[in-house]
């Protein structure tokens, strides 16, 4: 998959690959309707696009991002409806048969509005974005639809299934991968262990992608 990245779009990393690997794990419905959330370069929408999806949107606050999402998708030929919209906006507008998501969730002093932090800080627990996705997710999904979710084990994946299944889904961790921290991981090491977040001297965290089911 070949990417175009504009400055302040989020560069694909470990954690979007573990989403790749899931989704061809999970498998893709041919002709699915995909809901990529918080896009970035749109990689997520391509590979559903790629492994059979009939109809593939992504959306971004990021102006750039949805640029990025639009531009990759033309050169990797994947139609990608690409939106700068709140997914919360969604609701009401139509249902997915797929979710993929790969949300801010670095925990963070406060929650930016604009710059490229706003791609990974989620404010003190780092749920800002996840919290209102997981309430979202039951209200976007069709019947029958997937939902995947990836975030750092240290915004408590427990809370995401607990949520989840709140919303009527059912919910479970299907990946798994322990990886070193990246550069604002360790400049935020001190103050991640002041708020009991990670123990002394830990320098890693587990990735986990969470899915989600609709009856």
């Amino acid at each position: 998959m070949w990417l175009w990245r504009p400055p302040g779009v989020y560069r694909p990393q470990e954690d979007t690959w573990l989403m790749v690997d899931a989704l061809a794990e999970a498998g893709v419905p041919r002709g699915a309707r995909v809901l990529d959330v918080c896009t970035g370069t749109g990689a997520l929408a391509i590979a559903a696009g790629r492994a059979g999806a009939g109809e593939v949107t992504a959306v971004d606050l990021c102006r750039r991002a949805v640029l990025a999402a639009r531009v990759n998708g033309r050169l990797n030929g994947v139609p990608v409806r690409a939106l700068r919209t709140d997914f919360g906006d969604l609701v009401g507008t139509g249902e997915f048969d797929l979710i993929t998501a790969n949300p801010p969730y670095v925990p963070s002093v406060g929650v930016p509005r604009r710059g490229c932090e706003r791609a990974w800080d989620a404010g003190a627990m780092g749920r800002a974005v996840l919290d209102r996705l997981c309430a979202v997710m039951p209200m976007l999904l069709a019947r029958k639809g997937m939902g995947l979710i990836v975030h750092s084990a240290l915004c408590d994946s427990d809370v995401t299934l607990r949520q989840l299944r709140g919303g009527g889904l059912k919910a479970a961790v299907v990946a798994r991968r322990t990886i070193p921290f990246g550069p604002v991981m360790r400049a935020r090491a001190p103050w991640l262990l002041e708020q009991g977040l990670i123990e002394q001297g830990q320098r890693h965290e587990e990735l986990v992608v969470i899915r989600a089911d609709a009856a």
